[in-house]
């Protein structure tokens, strides 16, 4: 059952996210986890959950602990169950290291199968200095209490959206013209998000955030599954306590293909995370 039936707020190291994405190091540079079906869409595990997982591994391996970039490729759909990660560093520095990952799992004839390959660098976020020039600005989204959440929605079937359950989203009504049957043409997607049981986000939360919103190309006025190819998340600050606030476009399908542009900002309007993926759409 997700913790957000629970009245007391869970806490950043004692979560269901927290335990779900925890590895156990078998040997050095292996890491051994049980994927939880609890972060499932359909029966594919969510892509920021598995970077998670792996972008703990390596802060386990590397000398730095925080992740600032983690770039991805999804080779091949993780299933839930047991999983194997094998880590190597690639470089050491004063403010960065960099190292590698890879995720497997055995398939029904007992072959070990890659699912995905990471490569990230590491470094100090607490020692990042203070001074911001951007353009950027945060999202403008209504109230929460005047946006919409998958609760608000048809009662989903058995298992098919697993992942939700363990998460706060609260989406602009103004991207929710898939839901009621009339896409805008838009690629965007915005929304409040946080995790269900009230843990505060931190820079693996983050690498869920990016990708755990309804896919834009919903709005373009696609349906079915959007598969990952590639994922790259920029960690830019440590996130300050309260929700964060996710906004998703799209400016571009062609070839079957789209990008997402995600940026996430904190209760304090600082850009604390951006990323881009490449996603696989299925047309007609």
């Amino acid at each position: 059952m997700p913790e957000a039936a629970s009245a007391t707020r869970a806490t950043i190291g004692d979560s269901e996210f927290d335990r779900d994405t925890a590895v156990t190091r078998r040997a050095p540079g292996v890491y051994d986890i049980d994927l939880s079906a609890g972060w499932t869409i359909i029966s594919a595990v969510n892509g920021g959950y598995l970077l998670a997982v792996l972008g703990r591994a390596l802060a386990d391996a590397l000398p730095h602990a925080d992740p600032f970039t983690i770039s991805a490729h999804y080779l091949t759909a993780s299933q839930p169950g047991p999983a194997v990660i094998r880590t190597d560093v690639v470089r050491t520095g004063r403010t960065l290291s960099t190292g590698q990952a890879s995720l497997f799992q055995y398939d029904d004839e007992g072959k070990e199968v890659e699912r995905i390959r990471v490569l990230a660098s590491y470094g100090d976020l607490d020692s990042l200095p203070d001074d911001v020039r951007t353009t950027a600005e945060p999202p403008v989204l209504p109230p929460m209490d005047q946006c919409f959440g998958p609760q608000d929605g048809p009662t989903p079937v058995d298992g098919s959206s697993a992942i939700t359950d363990r998460l706060m989203l609260k989406l602009d009504p103004s991207t929710l013209g898939w839901a009621l049957g009339a896409p805008s043409g838009k690629g965007e997607m915005r929304s409040w998000f946080g995790l269900a049981d009230g843990r505060d986000a931190d820079p693996f939360s983050l690498l869920l955030a990016v990708d755990a919103l309804p896919p834009t190309a919903f709005e373009i006025g696609l349906k079915g599954w959007v598969p990952t190819v590639e994922l790259t998340v920029h960690v830019r600050c440590r996130p300050a306590p309260g929700p964060l606030r996710v906004a998703i476009t799209t400016r571009n399908l062609a070839g079957g293909f789209l990008e997402e542009d995600a940026e996430v900002w904190d209760s304090e309007n600082r850009l604390v995370a951006q990323s881009r993926q490449l996603a696989r759409v299925r047309l007609g």
